[in-house]
């Protein structure tokens, strides 16, 4: 059974749907949208570093101990399958996350912003969102498989995916803009962007609920999909806004803390 009930976990998903919202609406207000594009190199910062360390230190790990939990034909565990297939899904998640924003969609690029006098044609805007949307589909996925596993994995989970959520949606925000398309177009993009993750955290719910043993192959998928925003979406970008500002690139070393702090408050205030 699950740790956290589908109200709790429909709560998350509708927050970072909202965040992809709020991300995207924030291009049209002149002076909100000057003072958070020079917040976003730090947030992107933080959001990699936090989503880095809580991929590698909660969700990899669960993963390889989840698969050492399925008894296998001969009535025991095959000490080699528990690395190779959770490996495999990570592998997996990684590369299906490159072919969907960098081949289907070649001028995605998480948290950067598509400038005005950039024109990109509505079919490449449109391609952007439609490779994104495997990526936020998987947002939601994630958050549901961790919750299954503990509750505390769970809201760490939300956590990392919610920081990056307002580049997310100030990058597609971005696209149609570029695109040459207004407000509305704006809302309905980013909408369906966050609208992929409440989708996909009921649909793991459902499946989780129904299909015994489905977390095992989820969360080490959702792991390389998770690494991948990390370290090849959130990290470069970073490099790319943060030039020769040292700040920026010690923030990924704050969200790492970040992560460490909150995985200990956490700990205590809901125990082992």
């Amino acid at each position: 059974m699950m740790d956290l009930n589908v109200f709790q976990l429909v709560l998350f998903g509708v927050l970072a749907a909202l965040a992809n919202i709020l991300g995207g609406l924030v291009i049209f207000p002149s002076g909100l949208h000057s003072t958070y594009k020079s917040a976003l190199k730090y947030l992107l910062a933080l959001g990699a570093g936090f989503m880095l360390a809580v991929t590698l230190f909660e969700v990899f790990p669960r993963s390889i101990e989840l698969w050492n939990t399925i008894p296998h034909a001969n009535g025991g565990h095959a000490h080699t399958d528990i690395f190779f297939w959770p490996i495999l899904l990570l592998l997996g998640g990684y590369l299906a996350t490159q072919f969907f924003e960098h081949t289907i969609a070649p001028h995605f690029h998480l948290g950067a912003e598509v400038h005005s006098d950039h024109v990109i044609s509505t079919g490449s805007a449109y391609a952007g969102i439609g490779g994104l949307l495997i990526h936020t589909f998987f947002d939601g996925v994630s958050i549901a498989a961790a919750a299954q596993i503990d509750q505390k994995v769970g809201l760490l989970v939300f956590v990392a995916i919610f920081l990056h959520k307002f580049p997310e949606g100030f990058t597609v925000g971005s696209m149609m803009v570029s695109a040459g398309k207004g407000i509305r177009e704006v809302l309905t993009a980013t909408s369906i962007i966050g609208a992929a993750t409440l989708l996909g955290v009921l649909t793991f719910y459902a499946v989780g609920m129904s299909i015994q043993g489905s977390v095992a192959y989820a969360m080490p998928f959702a792991a390389g999909v998770m690494l991948y925003v990390a370290a090849s979406d959130l990290i470069p970008e970073v490099n790319h806004h943060g030039g020769k500002k040292p700040l920026v690139s010690l923030s990924v070393f704050a969200g790492v803390a970040m992560f460490f702090g909150l995985h200990f408050i956490i700990h205590e205030l809901i125990g082992h």
